[in-house]
């Protein structure tokens, strides 16, 4: 596939789809704990055949979907401050 058509500028990007990030960061943090969780039992399993870092891999990914989470509701508290606060200029 040839992208110099799209890096040239004779097209336009597409709009950016909007919904509620803010809920699906948290589902996506959600399901990172619940593989964390479901795994733990079975540690031992894991740790027996060098693959103790998948638990680990989804408590990482639990913990900065907590993060994501915190961001995504300043981002969006931001924006609403922005469009109630009158514009500077005009």
């Amino acid at each position: 596939m040839r992208l110099g058509r799209w890096l040239d500028g004779r097209h336009e990007a597409p709009e950016p789809l909007e919904g509620n990030v803010v809920r699906t960061v948290a589902v996506g943090t959600a399901v990172w704990f619940a593989l964390f969780v479901a795994q733990v039992p079975f540690y031992s399993w894991y740790a027996d055949r060098g693959h103790a870092w998948w638990i680990w891999t989804c408590l990482a990914g639990g913990g900065l979907g907590l993060i994501g989470v915190w961001y995504v509701r300043a981002r969006e508290a931001a924006i609403r401050r922005a469009a109630r606060k009158p514009d500077a200029e005009g």
